[in-house]
């Protein structure tokens, strides 16, 4: 029986046809039609946007700018140092995408502003921007110097600062933009010995929801992405400096912390950047994403 039928429904000559039915939240579309297939055929397409990321040396910030060159933004590359922020630039045009080098200390603001002023003038203003240049600390509030304490807080949140200011300007005068601050699960909990650090990050935190909630009728969102322990070469050469020796040890237990057992690696986190950058996110602002294996559960 088909089971369009009742068993007792009258002859095929009798039936009144059903009434067509209507969808309660509209006309269905396919994912892709819905949001708007025939602009943006690729997923997570950032053509025609402009992307600053700083810290791209090396790292998270490395694999982000090219996980965004890789689905067609142009990628302004910053790093306090010129030389890493060309071999990233260089590296994601010598595989075809498009990519600019700026040597910027995101704790001086007269640099910050020239170069934002400079990639918004050259490169059609400024939609993505990813404030991921930041500095580590271990230390307790009895073992942490008040120099650690500035130097940790000038790039930091005053880095990001002075980034946001700068970005949030030229993207309200294009008509909107995107941003994703790199946070830390250090935002979201406490953590042992990391008492300069989890101030950072909770700043940051809380800059990130200042700017979704100013700036959300002026189509700019803003995210905040909270990763736990990343195996970059930042955590190689940290247990080669302070445990020689004991380096597959260390390792195994700071990957262990995770409850998936593992370190997380730079693409993971690039992938989750580039999904809140995308339009694909044009419906969450202010939000913390950890990004953790696990420690968050």
């Amino acid at each position: 029986m088909s089971d369009t039928q009742q068993a007792d429904a009258p002859p095929a000559s009798t039936s009144v046809p059903a009434a067509p039915r209507r969808s309660r939240s509209g006309p269905v579309l396919q994912p892709r039609a819905e949001l708007g297939e025939s602009k943006h055929p690729l997923r997570f397409n950032l053509e025609g946007k402009t992307a600053v990321v700083t810290g791209v040396g090396a790292g998270v910030g490395r694999s982000i700018a090219w996980m965004l060159a890789e689905h067609n933004a142009r990628v302004m590359a910053l790093d306090v140092d010129a030389g890493p922020a060309e071999e990233t630039a260089a590296g994601i045009r010598a595989a075809g995408g498009a990519a600019h080098a700026f040597p910027c200390d995101v704790g001086d603001e007269s640099q910050v502003r020239r170069v934002f002023d400079q990639i918004a003038a050259e490169h059609n203003g400024i939609q993505l921007l990813v404030n991921n240049a930041g500095l580590s600390h271990v230390g307790t509030v009895e073992t942490t110097t008040a120099d650690a304490f500035d130097r940790l807080y000038r790039v930091n949140v005053r880095g990001v600062f002075h980034c946001l200011q700068a970005a949030v300007r030229h993207m309200a005068a294009g008509g909107g933009g995107s941003i994703v601050n790199m946070g830390s699960i250090a935002s979201l909990i406490g953590l042992e010995e990391r008492f300069a650090y989890g101030m950072t990050k909770g700043a940051l935190l809380a800059m990130t929801k200042s700017i979704a909630v100013d700036y959300v009728k002026r189509n700019i969102r803003c995210n905040c992405v909270c990763p736990s322990r990343i195996h970059t070469p930042f955590v190689d050469n940290f247990l080669a400096r302070d445990y020689p020796g004991r380096e597959a040890e260390m390792f195994a237990k700071l990957s262990g912390y995770q409850p998936m057992g593992r370190m997380g690696k730079p693409v993971e986190v690039a992938a989750l950047v580039l999904y809140l950058l995308s339009d694909e996110a044009n419906f969450i602002t202010g939000q913390a994403y950890p990004i953790d294996g696990g420690v968050l559960r």
